[in-house]
């Protein structure tokens, strides 16, 4: 009885310790904080990596441009009015700049320069900044392939373009290189919150496969999403997609993976339980699958050909990650991977995307579902040091035991720096199980 007790008071405190919310107005101080090192520290290195002397980002109200949602001060939620920021770097002179042309100072980082009374048009105000500083090259967020990177609207580029001097006409260029490399790049302070975020994405995970949720031949597989979206809710977190729960089992033909059917089963046991789900939390999200078995009456472990199953799929990771390299192409490291999956008797999928900011980031992308001969354009993209990524894969296993394939999906945070590839807080390596 004591051991239990002591193994109870050990959950209750895991569980307190791995779910601990900040409050808003400690979120606004991490945020601000964050906000402070990447916009003067990291931003700098970042246009003197893409030879942009200046970056210029006009968005309104309601109407953002993505980017913006990387620099709101903690205290906005959206750009008010008409937003325009501008970031000058001269490189010779060791100089930075941050400017607003708003009628307020943008949050603690970004200070307005435009005197409303003094100036009454706002293109005219921003013109002649522009004029002082005289960049080599004025960048806008516009771009034909990659949707973070072309956030302005027709109508602010066409009044842009017309209240501009002619003479700066040729230096406006695409700020798609900076924009990619500005999402995907993680500082050292994000990555320690990104930690502490994939551990809640896992606790939650852990407690929705539970007989704390999960009651076998009651519970379906929908009150498992719904349960998560309450429990996302009451912890005061935001999910940035619906979650996914779906089961495969001996007498079930269907793999529920990517077939656009309802998902809505009863959860029995024997099952083998899927689940999709990520959380958004101090302006980053996490991205997170993972897979549980339903113990039989009698059972203490999964049955050892699922166990096995999912060393499979931990095998395909390993081979995945295993090939990543600065400055290889996502296209270039699927195929490798995909290739030597193969030849190790792996039967694989693999469609990882960038994760940090948004949940379907920008930045390598490593194939699609339905794309398995390589990405255009993402998938070309190189891959960066301080980057994240959700490692989503999987590779279908034939279960004798159930005369059937079924299909062992995983996905995992991962970060690629310095010293090369890592999950930022573990990986599933045993199969969680609903009644131990």
């Amino acid at each position: 009885m004591k051991y239990i007790l002591t193994i109870l008071i050990f959950l209750s405190i895991y569980e307190i310790k791995s779910q601990h919310i900040l409050n808003l107005r400690e979120r606004a101080k991490v945020i601000d904080k964050i906000q402070d090192e990447r916009i003067n520290q990291l931003l700098p290195k970042l246009m003197d990596e893409t030879s942009i002397d200046m970056w210029v980002l006009i968005t309104r109200e309601y109407n953002e441009d993505p980017v913006i949602k990387t620099l709101l001060p903690p205290t906005w939620l959206n750009a008010r009015r008409r937003t325009i920021l501008v970031f000058y770097r001269n490189l010779k002179r060791n100089e930075f700049e941050k400017a607003a042309i708003t009628r307020y100072n943008f949050g603690k980082n970004i200070p307005s320069i435009w005197n409303k009374e003094e100036e009454p048009n706002q293109w005219k105000a921003l013109n002649d900044f522009i004029i002082s500083k005289n960049p080599r090259n004025i960048a806008l967020n516009y771009s034909d392939h990659f949707a973070l990177a072309d956030g302005i609207v027709k109508t602010d580029y066409e009044t842009f373009m017309s209240s501009l001097p002619k003479l700066y006409h040729n230096k406006v260029v695409s700020a798609e290189k900076l924009v990619i490399r500005w999402i995907e790049t993680r500082t050292k302070f994000e990555m320690d919150i990104f930690n502490q975020l994939v551990e809640i994405t896992h606790a939650i995970i852990k407690e929705a496969f539970s007989t704390k949720v999960i009651t076998p031949g009651i519970t379906t597989t929908e009150d498992v999403v719904w349960w998560m979206r309450e429990k996302v809710s009451n912890l005061g977190l935001k999910t940035w997609f619906h979650p996914t729960v779906d089961v495969q089992r001996s007498n079930n033909s269907d793999l529920y993976a990517f077939d656009g059917k309802p998902k809505f089963d009863v959860i029995s046991p024997g099952d083998l339980i899927h689940c999709d789900f990520g959380i958004t939390y101090l302006g980053l999200n996490t991205d997170c699958q993972e897979l549980a078995y339903v113990l039989k009456r009698g059972e203490s472990e999964a049955p050892i050909y699922l166990s096995n199953a999912l060393k499979e799929g931990n095998k395909l990771q390993d081979i995945f990650t295993s090939n990543f390299k600065k400055g290889e192409t996502g296209n270039k490291i699927l195929k490798t991977s995909l290739e030597e999956a193969r030849k190790s008797g792996l039967n694989p999928q693999i469609y990882t995307h960038p994760l940090g900011t948004f949940g379907h980031s920008a930045g390598t992308t490593f194939g699609m579902w339905d794309s398995q001969d390589g990405v255009p354009f993402n998938g070309d993209h190189p891959l960066y040091k301080n980057t994240v990524y959700a490692i989503e894969l999987n590779t279908k296993v034939f279960i004798t035991e159930w005369n059937k394939e079924v299909r062992v999906m995983l996905e995992e945070a991962g970060y690629y720096g310095a010293d090369g590839f890592r999950y930022v807080n573990g990986r599933e390596t045993e199969l969680i199980l609903v009644g131990k």
